[in-house]
């Protein structure tokens, strides 16, 4: 099965092992993690947090202000959302 995780640049990596001690393929395995993280688009974000505390059993009114506060803060800069496009993204 190829590896799916985008690869980090060399410098990334030298920078990563020299300040933490990390083996280097332990260190380009977190690199890559925080990646495929990061890279994670408002829709797949609002789906997955919206899966995530479904879960616990956090009901949709507490959800959907949980999000709109979340993705304010997170490396997409997504726009304010209403409910009700949270809603559209979650269920169509």
């Amino acid at each position: 099965m190829p590896d799916l995780l985008p690869v980090a640049e060399p410098d990334l990596i030298r920078h990563v092992i020299a300040t933490t001690g990390l083996s280097p393929a332990t260190a380009t395995r977190v690199i890559a993690d925080v990646v495929a993280y990061f890279d994670e688009t408002v829709e797949e974000f609002v789906r997955r947090r919206h899966h995530e505390l479904r879960l616990r059993q956090v009901k949709n009114a507490q959800i959907w202000s949980a999000i709109a506060g979340e993705i304010s803060v997170r490396r997409f800069g997504a726009p304010a959302m209403t409910e009700r496009q949270l809603r559209r993204i979650v269920y169509g």
